[in-house]
């Protein structure tokens, strides 16, 4: 991560959660708010070029998400998950406040522990 605008002791933490629960499987982290997106890690033998804006746009609607869920059958909004070709993007908000993860294949209760893993990271920093 360089030029960062994230305290690092954050960004670390973000990190740590994602490295914890998915370990090598982990492609890359990128934490966003409504007016800012980082890059916090990217496995070395990925290429940089992503949209980072472009995925940020997507990625935002994340924070309307759980009201317009709120009160269903379903219980709370904990995450999504998106299937590419290549991988899976895990998007978890907390408040206005989101990261999402990008990851090769795994199971969907990984996906689950990654859920559990962030928001209290993400809630820490607000």
């Amino acid at each position: 991560m360089t030029d960062s605008n994230l305290d690092p002791t954050f960004a670390e933490e973000l990190t740590s959660a994602c490295r914890t629960v998915i370990g090598d499987e982990l492609r890359s982290v990128a934490y966003f708010t409504d007016d800012a997106v980082e890059q916090v890690y990217l496995r070395s033998d990925l290429d940089s070029t992503a949209d980072l804006l472009g995925f940020a746009e997507i990625e935002r609607t994340g924070f309307e998400t759980g009201e317009k869920y709120r009160g269903t059958e379903l219980g709370e909004y904990r995450a999504t998950v998106r299937m590419f070709e290549n991988g899976y993007l895990v998007r978890v908000v907390a408040g206005e406040t989101g990261a999402w993860v990008t990851t090769d294949g795994m199971s969907m209760e990984r996906f689950e522990e990654l859920a559990a893993a962030l928001k209290p990271v993400l809630r820490a920093n607000v």
